[in-house]
C-alpha cells in the first residue's frame, strides 16, 4: 500500500507542476514577485495536500507565534533538512513570502527549476565562493526590506535520520550582515518521507518553530553554534526514537 500511494503521489507532483510552472513562467511576464510567490505557493499548497490525503501524511505545528509581527519584520529562517517535504512545506507555513538561497543549478530542472528561476529568490554560483556570499548579502538586504524573509538549510543537504550534518555559518553570517534576527526551526520530516527515498509513510510530522536569535554583536560560528544546539536538541525531544 505505500508503495501504490506513493506512486499515485508522485503522478499527482507531475501532472500539476507541469501545466503550473508553464502558467508561472508566462506569467511573470506581468506578475510582480509578490504575485510570483503566491502563485508558488499555491501549487506546493497541492503537493502538501496530495501527501496529506494520498499518503496519510499530516503536519503538526508548535511555536507559530516566535515569528515576527510585522509586515517588515525581517527574518532567517534556519531550518533542519531530512527530506524534499520542508521544501515543499514550509512556504504553505509562513504568513511572509520567502526566498531560498539556493544552487543556480536547480533553475535548470524542467518545470519546476524553470519556474523557480523567475522568482526574486537567491540563486548562487558555488563556484565562485567569495562573490556569491556578497551576491548573497546584497540581495538579502534588499529582498528583507521588502518584507520578505530568506530561509535557509544550514547543513547543506538532506541528513538521515537520527543524525546530524555539518552546521554551516552561512546563514547566520548572512543574519548578522543584515542585522535579521534567526528563527531555528526542527522538522520530523524523515519519520514519514525519508532521504532520497521513494516510497512514503503514513505518519505525523512535527514542526517546531523556536524563538528568535538575535543576530546584533554576534560572531557567525558562535551564533550558528547556538542554532545547532536548538535544532538538534528539539529533534531530539520531537524523534526520540530515532536517537536511541
Amino acid at each position: 500500500m505505500p508503495l501504490l500511494r506513493s506512486i499515485v503521489h508522485a503522478l499527482w507532483l507531475l501532472v500539476t507542476v507541469i501545466p503550473w510552472g508553464i502558467i508561472m513562467v508566462t506569467a511573470s511576464i506581468w506578475s510582480n514577485g509578490t504575485q510570483m510567490w503566491w502563485m508558488a505557493v499555491r501549487w506546493l499548497s497541492w503537493a502538501i495536500g496530495g501527501a496529506r490525503v494520498l499518503l496519510g501524511i499530516e503536519v503538526r505545528i508548535s511555536g507559530y507565534e516566535n515569528l515576527p509581527i510585522g509586515q517588515r519584520s525581517p527574518a532567517i529562517l534556519l531550518v533542519k533538512h531530512q527530506s524534499t517535504l520542508e521544501t515543499f512545506l514550509i512556504p504553505t507555513l509562513m504568513p511572509h513570502p520567502l526566498a531560498y538561497v539556493f544552487k543556480r543549478e536547480l533553475i535548470y530542472v524542467p518545470f519546476f527549476g524553470w519556474a523557480m528561476g523567475r522568482m526574486d529568490m537567491i540563486h548562487i554560483d558555488r563556484s565562485q565562493r567569495a562573490q556569491a556570499f556578497n551576491r548573497v548579502v546584497e540581495q538579502g538586504k534588499r529582498l528583507l526590506a521588502q518584507g520578505v524573509w530568506i530561509i535557509m538549510f544550514p547543513e547543506g543537504t538532506r541528513i538521515p535520520r537520527g543524525q546530524a550534518g555539518t552546521y554551516k555559518s552561512g546563514g547566520t553570517r548572512l543574519a548578522i550582515a543584515t542585522g535579521a534576527p534567526v528563527i531555528p526551526i526542527a522538522v520530523t520530516s524523515a519519520k514519514v518521507w525519508p532521504r532520497k527515498a521513494f516510497i512514503k509513510r503514513p505518519g505525523i510530522v512535527d514542526v517546531s518553530i523556536g524563538p528568535p536569535i538575535p543576530s546584533e554583536g554576534r560572531k557567525p560560528d558562535e551564533m550558528m553554534r547556538e542554532v545547532e544546539a536548538w535544532i538538534e536538541s528539539e529533534m531530539h525531544r520531537l524523534d526520540p526514537d530515532a536517537y536511541r
